[in-house]
């Protein structure tokens, strides 16, 4: 009972982490104009609290003894960029409805690679829970299916979601062949992406004084978010450590819940009729996933 109430508490601090983390960016970006410079300014906050945190607990040193899994840490950290990046070029050139809706479909990618190369089995209420959550997450984010127009640079988002997909299963694969902990998992990562992202602003000219606002707040801002993003390291990797990497992602799927109700409670948006029923079948797919057990006696075997 204890082991439970601890990964209940994990899976929060995941959600609200990201949650969080996905707020604040959206306000870094529309204050620096930059998708490449408020990721930067957010992962250099995450390398403070990362180093503080290895400090502390006296494993700093380890960084430097990695060995032949410095490549997959390596790995995880350029496929953790070029998620962010195909993600960005997608928005550049498609719809925001679009993108949204096909970012979603990494939870059906890290379904299909679970089942084929995996052979691990799902039953049709793991389809229908994640069928049922997914539609709620899209009335919450108010995607409007209906008039959804393709172009070809949606294509990015469809990358995206693969490279989402792939690095949740190369971190396992760094967890148990490897036995990488999160922690050192967490800080290349981060620090691959933090000097791709320097790179790429760099060379459009971004990182100039001019672009970096002066004001208190904006900076507290930018540390509560690579607070969250240390949160996101710690709960999401630990997560995927304990959990399958499908059950991970459908817990992922609460997330828009919680960006909503901190939308409404501290950014002034609308609690629409829409995105209530959305919230409403979101917990009722998760509930479904929850009563795996019951529903199939072996699955505790």
């Amino acid at each position: 009972m204890k082991d439970e109430r601890k990964y209940i508490l994990m899976v929060a601090g995941m959600v609200l982490s990201w949650s969080v983390y996905y707020a604040v960016s959206k306000v870094l970006v529309d204050r620096t104009g930059s998708a490449l410079l408020a990721g930067f300014l957010l992962r250099s906050a995450a390398l403070v609290f990362l180093t503080a945190q290895l400090l502390l607990d006296g494993s700093f040193r380890r960084l430097f003894h990695q060995g032949k899994a410095v490549l997959i840490l390596l790995l995880i950290g350029l496929f953790g960029f070029l998620l962010d990046l195909f993600a960005n070029l997608g928005y550049a050139g498609g719809s925001l409805s679009t993108g949204t809706a096909l970012l979603k479909t990494d939870v059906l990618m890290v379904n299909l690679v679970t089942v084929i190369v995996y052979h691990k089995r799902l039953y049709l209420s793991d389809w229908i829970g994640t069928g049922i959550m997914l539609l709620g997450v899209l009335l919450v984010l108010g995607v409007e299916l209906g008039g959804m127009e393709f172009h070809p640079t949606d294509l990015f988002f469809l990358l995206s979601a693969a490279c989402v997909t792939a690095n949740a299963f190369i971190i396992k694969t760094a967890q148990e062949k490897y036995h990488e902990d999160s922690d050192m998992i967490s800080y290349y990562n981060n620090f691959v992406v933090l000097l791709l992202f320097g790179c790429s602003a760099g060379l459009a000219g971004q990182l100039k004084a001019p672009a970096f606002p002066a004001d208190a707040r904006f900076w507290l801002l930018a540390a509560l978010g690579g607070l969250a993003q240390t949160g996101i390291y710690f709960f999401y990797y630990r997560n995927l450590k304990h959990f399958e990497v499908w059950l991970v992602k459908l817990y992922l799927l609460l997330m828009p819940v919680v960006s909503c109700l901190i939308g409404v409670f501290f950014l002034d948006e609308a609690l629409t009729a829409k995105k209530l029923l959305g919230i409403l079948v979101v917990l009722s797919g998760a509930a479904v996933i929850l009563l795996r057990a019951k529903l199939h006696k072996e699955s505790k075997a």
